[in-house]
């Protein structure tokens, strides 16, 4: 695999509210050496809401030798703002891509969840609720592809004006992604029970679409259980409002499941030749791990390979030591 990766998050920004309250240069330098000194990465996805943030992070990556995959990952714009947004960061990223960096410029993730104007829906709860709702969500998939590709059209056009350097979309699978305009073909990927049998077959397949293959992202969450549940694991933390204060049940810690996960996922990844694959994530700080009360141990809900302190510090799970055994030995 080329670009072995992981994503880092700046904070996902929604309705003001960010999961990352603070993003210093001296933290995000340290996270960043670990990264390609001990994780032993080649890449990193960044993504947030705060155009200001990528650009520090994005930065600071490339100082210490990685590509950077320059990702903004907005909530509940409209295509105009969002557009606004794109245009923005890829001047950004074209100003670092100067500079002898290599970068690649994600135009967006998961915009039909995370948009207006794909699903129904005013703002992300409502169409979360889709997911739920599988005769709705059947009703409005029809509709998705035309608009989806409407707005990459545009999107990419905004952003070539402004970078010179590859780009791709970080797409969820019904979306139907046009890949034409695109330098790779970038899928988030998670494999649940209901998938198991068939994900390596659609993994090959992408692969033998003919454009290089990234997955964008995949991972676990970190209970006994998760992997069944790919992307939904995060679905057991409780909110009040936009705050995350507990867990729905009892869940066991089981940091040797999560590691397994990816471990297999980036087994097979690289046997059906992926170029690039970014696991799912190197730190959640709005979920952070607590010993005292299991059902505040939001880190359960969380796929990062380190947990989070309330201090905001961290410390490496078992998923920290298999990505970089993986990593290292290739």
């Amino acid at each position: 695999m080329r670009a072995k990766g992981i994503t880092y998050d700046t904070g996902f920004l929604n309705q003001g509210v960010s999961t990352r309250p603070s993003l210093d240069p001296v933290t995000v330098r340290e996270d960043m050496r670990v990264i390609r000194e001990e994780l032993h990465c080649t890449a990193l996805r960044v993504t947030g809401g705060d155009p200001d943030r990528l650009e520090l992070a994005a930065t600071i990556a490339a100082e210490a030798g990685l590509e950077v995959w320059f990702g903004p990952f907005t909530c509940d714009l409209t295509w105009d703002e969002l557009l606004d947004v794109l245009a923005d960061c890829a001047t950004r990223a074209e100003r670092l891509r100067a500079t002898g960096a290599e970068v690649v410029f994600v135009t967006g993730a998961e915009l039909s969840m995370f948009t207006k104007g794909f699903l129904p829906g005013d703002d992300l709860d409502e169409r979360l609720a889709l997911l739920s709702d599988r005769d709705r969500l059947i009703a409005a998939l029809p509709t998705v592809p035309a608009r989806m590709n409407d707005f990459l059209g545009k999107a990419v056009a905004v952003v070539r004006e402004r970078f010179g350097g590859k780009v791709t979309y970080a797409s969820i699978q019904f979306e139907g992604v046009d890949w034409t305009p695109f330098d790779f073909r970038s899928i988030d990927l998670y494999r649940t029970a209901e998938i198991a049998d068939r994900f390596e077959p659609a993994v090959r397949a992408l692969v033998a679409s003919g454009k290089p293959v990234a997955i964008t992202e995949f991972g676990s969450a970190t209970f006994r259980g998760a992997a069944a549940r790919g992307a939904r694991g995060a679905e057991i933390v409780v909110y009040e409002g936009l705050e995350p204060i507990g867990l729905d049940g009892d869940y066991t810690r089981d940091e040797a499941e999560q590691a397994a996960v990816i471990g297999e996922l980036l087994d097979i990844f690289e046997a059906a030749g992926v170029d690039s694959a970014f696991v799912n994530t190197f730190s959640s700080h709005h979920l952070p791990h607590r010993l005292d009360d299991p059902r505040r141990d939001l880190d359960l809900g969380g796929y990062g390979v380190v947990k989070v302190l309330d201090d905001g510090t961290w410390q490496r799970k078992a998923a920290f030591a298999g990505v970089a055994g993986h990593y290292g030995a290739r």
